[in-house]
């Protein structure tokens, strides 16, 4: 754990030239591959595609309710679901929405509370290729989310959807408030992809 919160920059004193920790994810990788694009905002992307917030605490609920039993996030405790929960904000996104995009550069992660989504591969020929269709519990987004790179694939909901979104910036808030929490939810993703790589051999299809 202690190598874990040194990575994010967690426990060591800041000096007064060094930017604010709670700015680690929200700019700390965006200079890194020199992205030709900013990255976008789930704010923006809300906007676009209209989607509505939800009130906290049905959704929270649910977000809890699956990681509880979702075999990847079985490092989180109880107390870690409830911190991670209060960093996440809530949405409903009618069908037919492109969530995330593929090769844009993206600052949000998604969990897949109700409903489908679709991820699509878009070919060089323009031909979008159906690889996958994720349901509750899904998490998409999450390797743009801590690398800052071009998403791999466009997710777009099937059906009506509900989802919980994780910010950079909301990461950076609960890095700050809740430490040993933030750094078991960012190993608790790194597993994920780690794992999923694992099995697949080739590139996540899930971690846009």
């Amino acid at each position: 754990m202690k190598n874990v919160l040194r990575i994010l920059g967690i426990g060591k004193a800041a000096r007064h030239d060094e930017p604010p920790e709670s700015q680690f994810f929200t700019t700390g990788f965006q200079d890194v591959d020199l992205p030709s694009q900013p990255a976008l905002h789930w704010a923006d992307r809300a906007h676009a595609i209209g989607a509505r917030k939800l009130a906290r605490p049905a959704p929270a609920r649910r977000l809890k309710e699956l990681w509880a039993r979702d075999r990847y996030m079985a490092g989180l405790s109880p107390e870690d679901l409830e911190a991670c929960a209060r960093h996440f904000e809530f949405f409903a996104v009618d069908s037919d929405r492109d969530v995330i995009r593929q090769d844009e550069y993206g600052a949000f992660m998604l969990v897949v509370l109700h409903g489908t989504i679709a991820v699509d591969r878009q070919q060089p020929w323009g031909e979008r290729l159906r690889l996958t269709e994720s349901r509750a519990g899904s998490v998409l987004g999450e390797m743009s989310l801590l690398d800052c790179g071009p998403r791999w694939s466009y997710c777009t909901s099937v059906t009506a959807c509900e989802l919980a979104v994780l910010e950079a910036s909301g990461l950076d808030t609960m890095i700050e408030q809740h430490p040993a929490s933030a750094a078991r939810l960012v190993g608790s993703l790194a597993r994920r992809l780690s794992l999923r790589l694992r099995k697949l051999g080739t590139p996540t299809l899930h971690g846009t």
